[in-house]
């Protein structure tokens, strides 16, 4: 294990990712909703956190390792105490940027900077559609929703597992999911941090996929996960052994207290950021101990629950101003930000609409590298759609040109256009007109824009319908990208192999 001291691996971007990749920057500034001194009292909070009531730490080896690196620890009780000073002096061996390689390295993405980064649904345990309704997670599902992915370049890698495919024996699920991943797309793919085992399989199938060998991964991130705290203030044994697994072959990892306001944290904004931050620093700490320089991110999910119900609600004010502010933090800390596109909705409707479009406004505006769960979201995270999937993809394609630079100049001023309109005249058959028609404005794929009488003529269709009619239409058209045989050979006789493994023992 390397305990070397590290330094910050920050590349210019050219030479992070390949030059044929399609990135999304953000060109705007983020939103700022804190001032210098809220950050400054929600850090204090944070660090107060951790040194006075701790983390509850559930793995031997991980205690082990904050123990060596000087933390005080009471093993009976399992919490570890961290001095703020040497917290922050671990955190500067994070990277401020580093590209995660895919399979096909024009999908290398950028995790980092300005840079943008949108991710399907992950680990919902049912999904739905307009013919087969809500249903439990299956493998035919989660292999459409890959295909779908595949199909939208607005989808920059894969979020995990869109739908659970509960079909698969648990114990060798992984390796069928991720076979999966590795040969129906060419992006990049989370897998999830559930024991070291399952992570040193992922690890070894990535590098069969890419077509190097795992010396070689520890300089190229090429899989990434999430560890998600057990809020409050408790990390499970599992994930940790899965965080190590992915710090010693230098993978990144995704840190994401689940900090419901009200719930499993202060009920006020201010305290949940504190808690959030607390349990997400004192993770990224421990990814450092065991090896500096790992990348890692700072994972915002902060919301509220429903004080009537107890539901976790999501695209709320606060929801979104949490992801305001918990890009505030990730930038003070110099750590890349993931946020989420999510909604509490039960059904695809409009509800389902305002509330994705509020968290995909604060995960944008609040400098989110990463927004996870960005397309295809529903019912708080229990179901995948695949309606609702087509209709992310909309926005999130409308987000992207949000995104571009508006473009001034001579030729987009047209002042020869508005000459030849003239007074009281019209634009439609001027010649900056014609010649611009057909790219000037984006065109959605779900949204209707005819008349009443069209539409009505065309089947009075909802959008929920026409996201069903496109989804099908789209896996109708998918064509699995290209794959050396021999990398596939070898991924599946690696498969088969572990998985003889697993049932034998």
């Amino acid at each position: 294990m390397n305990r070397r001291k590290g330094r910050r691996r920050n590349l210019p971007v050219e030479q992070l990712i390949h030059p044929a990749a399609q990135q999304l920057f953000n060109p705007y500034s983020p939103i700022e909703i804190l001032s210098n001194n809220d950050l400054d009292l929600i850090h204090d909070g944070a660090m107060r956190i951790l040194e006075e009531i701790g983390l509850e730490i559930l793995n031997e080896s991980a205690l082990a390792l904050y123990e060596q690196d000087g933390a005080r620890v009471d093993w009976d009780l399992q919490r570890v105490y961290l001095d703020r000073n040497h917290v922050m002096q671990r955190l500067e061996t994070v990277p401020e940027c580093f590209t995660l390689h895919a399979r096909n390295p024009e999908r290398n993405r950028l995790i980092g900077g300005n840079a943008v980064n949108f991710t399907t649904v992950a680990s919902a345990p049912n999904s739905s559609d307009l013919e087969g309704g809500r249903r439990t997670g299956n493998f035919e599902d989660y292999s459409n929703f890959l295909r779908l992915a595949q199909s939208f370049d607005v989808i920059d890698f894969l979020s995990g597992y869109p739908v659970e495919p509960v079909d698969i024996h648990p114990d060798s699920r992984h390796l069928d999911a991720s076979l999966a991943a590795f040969t129906l797309t060419d992006k990049a793919f989370s897998l999830y941090c559930l024991g070291g085992g399952r992570v040193d399989d992922g690890i070894e199938m990535t590098a069969i996929a890419r077509g190097v060998d795992r010396e070689t991964l520890k300089t190229e991130p090429s899989i990434i996960t999430v560890v998600n705290t057990n809020s409050p203030l408790r990390v499970d044994g599992p994930m940790l052994d899965g965080l190590i697994e992915m710090a010693e072959n230098g993978q990144p990892t995704i840190v994401t207290p689940f900090t419901l306001s009200g719930a499993m944290c202060p009920i006020t904004l201010a305290g949940a950021l504190a808690q959030q931050t607390a349990e997400a620093l004192g993770v990224i700490m421990l990814s450092q101990i065991v090896n500096p320089g790992t990348p890692m991110v700072y994972g915002g999910f902060t919301s509220n629950a429903d004080m009537r119900s107890g539901s976790p609600a999501f695209g709320t004010p606060e929801y979104s101003k949490a992801a305001f502010a918990s890009g505030q933090l990730a930038r003070r800390y110099k750590i890349p930000f993931r946020s989420s596109n999510t909604n509490a909705s039960n059904c695809v409707d409009a509800q389902a609409a305002w509330e994705s479009q509020m968290s995909l406004w604060g995960a944008v505006m609040g400098g989110a590298q990463v927004i996870k769960h960005a397309a295809g979201w529903l019912e708080g995270g229990l179901c995948a759609s695949f309606e609702k999937f087509i209709i992310d993809i909309d926005m999130l394609e409308m987000m992207v040109k949000i995104l571009q630079p508006l473009e001034v100049n001579e030729t987009t001023l047209a002042l020869d256009a508005v000459k030849e309109a003239g007074h009281g005249g019209h634009f439609f058959a001027t010649a900056h007109t014609i010649a611009n028609y057909t790219t000037a404005f984006h065109q959605p794929m779900v949204s209707d824009w005819s008349n009443f009488e069209t539409w009505s003529e065309n089947g009075s269709l909802t959008a929920f319908e026409r996201a069903n009619k496109i989804y099908r239409q789209k896996l109708r058209e998918y064509a699995p990208p290209a794959i050396k045989e021999t990398i596939r050979s070898t991924l599946e006789a690696y498969v088969n192999e572990r998985r003889e493994e697993i049932h034998r023992t």
